[in-house]
């Protein structure tokens, strides 16, 4: 039986060591932070410069926080994107009419707040799809009173089991709480940044191996528990 793989994203990346460390460790993903508020923003330009650094089949995704039309193309036009994040507090049409202009998929965050239901979750996740076709699916961070990181965890048991399977989970996710995290929530993805740094906006070699480590663990567990369950029938 094939293993599962839970694809992964670090988010944040600013620097070249840090972007050789995470391909190195297993990184699916690298996030580039087009935010200026962020302590991790990155310009178009220098975006660019990391992005020519990185290797085939690791994706460069953009993170954006209400931006202009103008905004999103001159990162487009700077580096080599493959997919969009959107974290502000844009409507289901803004992020269409933003994709479509750069021609680029993307991912919509939800931040969880204690109240949000898995009804809420799915219904979010319809209106996402129905509204563009550049649609790719729903991150899910934890709610604060402002954009980007956390650093802290929502309740995991809100995801309904049958969304589960399609959601990037982010939101708190350390090398202590990968492992558990991955075999609770069984996420398509996973996403972390501050979980893996030295200090803000400066990744640490060896937290982002453990993290990949973590999640490759829970990967394994999840193998060895759903070939325990076919063979125990």
């Amino acid at each position: 039986m094939a293993m599962r793989r839970t694809r992964i994203k670090i988010c944040g990346i600013t620097r070249e060591e840090d972007l050789h460390a995470a391909v190195a460790a297993g990184a699916d993903a690298l996030g580039f932070v087009f935010y200026r508020a962020s302590p991790r923003y990155v310009t178009p330009e220098r975006a660019g410069q990391l992005c020519a650094a990185l290797p085939p089949y690791v994706s460069a995704v953009a993170l954006f926080v209400n931006a202009t039309v103008e905004e999103v193309k001159a990162v487009a036009a700077s580096a080599p994107l493959s997919l969009i994040q959107f974290h502000g507090d844009e409507t289901a049409g803004d992020c269409a009419a933003l994709a479509a202009a750069v021609q680029r998929p993307y991912v919509r965050a939800f931040r969880v707040r204690p109240d949000t239901t898995g009804d809420e979750l799915l219904e979010y996740e319809r209106a996402n799809r129905a509204a563009s076709p550049w649609f790719s699916g729903i991150l899910l961070d934890t709610w604060v009173d402002s954009y980007g990181g956390t650093g802290k965890v929502f309740d995991w048991s809100l995801i309904p089991k049958e969304l589960a399977p399609r959601v990037v989970l982010s939101g708190g996710l350390s090398v202590q709480n990968a492992t558990d995290a991955v075999v609770r929530v069984r996420p398509f993805a996973v996403d972390v940044s501050s979980g893996v740094e030295a200090q803000k906006g400066i990744k640490d070699a060896r937290k982002l191996a453990g993290f990949i480590g973590a999640v490759r663990a829970a990967d394994a567990t999840i193998l060895s528990e759903t070939s325990h369950e076919r063979t125990s029938r």
